[in-house]
């Protein structure tokens, strides 16, 4: 009788433990279920993919890189901020390419973050990547914003998710033609450029604007965005009566290009747009880079709203800003807050949203026009004082 008993005794005991497990598992299922959904997916977290593209190898690398630690720091910002998107916790997942500041290079790299399933695209740097890339975006059904491709051509597509946060060049060519006219007093005027979509579209806004005010274009010659040795070239227009030699182009090409103006005994004024208004610029182009003039669509980052807390914050972790910073952060941002509005991520929703909002940004009050341009971009000139960028004056339109 005793073995039979122990036996019932530890089959009851087994039972009283059972049963006791599955009252505690009952419990959570009713606590779940008064939640209103499964406990695990009270913890679900919504990943966002933003994908961003700009040179981070060759000659442009220390724009693309700037650009890509700006949208870094603003999507660290935005994920500890504990944004919510359609009632689920928010995570934007940054997706950064290296497009060579190559046309066909962009074309690639966007198939593969559409093909990687981005919700929007900030980027590229370059005009001539942003261009070609934007098909595929379109395509895709995505939304665009590009911090620095100036070209008029990348919103005049008619493609609805396209935008850009900075003046294009139309406005920006204006502005460093009547400077060069109207202020300088020069009418005698050599023009240089890359033949990339930024540069000559840069170079034919500013000749148009000046020949309309009166001055004489005596030389207008081309170059690459690879190029390095531009004697030929400049000793052509040493030989003329140019009173002022504009290029059309990035920094890389403007540094040596000075410097082998004056190594022939030019003298004359280099001017130039925000491809040349860089720190690289005078790192390279050291003591010839004295007396340079180049713009910058937008105004001074030390006089944006938060600028000066903007330049401390990137600077203590990246070090000086290129050029662009501001302005990327700005984009993604505010690509951020129209998902937050629309509450979704999904482009064909924030899309409309995104069009239509004003938002108090850091580089300006951002609203857009029916193409994706900027409203009243205004466009600051600087030139090169004693080894540094100094600010002269802001033109609106």
């Amino acid at each position: 009788m005793l073995p039979s008993l122990s036996r019932t005794a530890r089959t009851l005991a087994a039972t009283l433990a059972m049963a006791t497990l599955l009252s505690g598992c009952g419990k959570q299922e009713a606590a779940s279920s008064a939640a209103g959904q499964p406990a695990a997916a009270a913890a679900e977290t919504l990943v966002v993919k933003i994908g961003h593209a700009a040179p981070l190898t060759g000659p442009q690398a220390h724009l693309g890189k700037d650009n890509e630690n700006a949208i870094r720091l603003a999507i660290e910002e935005l994920n500890n901020e504990g944004i919510m998107i359609d009632g689920k916790p928010t995570r934007f997942e940054l997706l950064s390419e290296d497009d060579m500041a190559d046309p066909r290079t962009a074309t690639q790299v966007a198939q593969k973050l559409v093909d990687e399933g981005i919700s929007g695209m900030i980027g590229h740097l370059n005009s001539g990547t942003s261009i070609p890339a934007s098909k595929i975006y379109h395509d895709a059904g995505l939304v665009q914003i590009s911090p620095s491709a100036t070209a008029i051509a990348y919103t005049a597509q008619g493609f609805p998710g396209v935008f850009r946060v900075m003046a294009n060049d139309s406005q920006q060519g204006r502005q460093l033609a009547r400077y060069a006219v109207q202020t300088l007093g020069l009418q005698k005027l050599a023009i240089i450029d890359d033949r990339t979509a930024y540069g000559q579209g840069l170079a034919d806004v500013f000749e148009k604007t000046a020949v309309e005010l009166g001055a004489t274009v005596v030389k207008r010659e081309f170059t690459t965005d690879k190029a390095s040795d531009f004697n030929a070239i400049l000793t052509s227009i040493k030989g003329s009566d140019a009173q002022l030699l504009f290029y059309g182009g990035m920094d890389a090409q403007g540094a040596p290009m000075v410097k082998q103006m004056r190594a022939l005994g030019m003298t004359l004024p280099l001017m130039g747009g925000d491809g040349l208004y860089t720190a690289e610029f005078l790192k390279l182009a050291g003591n010839d880079a004295e007396g340079v003039i180049g713009s910058l669509p937008g105004i001074p980052l030390d006089k944006m709203n938060g600028g000066p807390a903007f330049r401390q914050k990137f600077e203590a972790r990246y070090g000086v800003i290129q050029l662009y910073a501001p302005y990327v952060y700005d984009a993604m941002r505010m690509m951020a807050k129209a998902m937050q509005l629309a509450n979704s991520a999904d482009p064909a929703r924030y899309r409309t949203v995104l069009a239509a909002m004003e938002y108090p940004g850091l580089t300006s009050t951002i609203r857009f026009d029916t193409k994706g341009d900027l409203v009243n971009s205004p466009v600051s000139l600087y030139q090169v004082r004693n080894g540094a960028w100094q600010f002269m004056q802001t033109a609106g339109e």
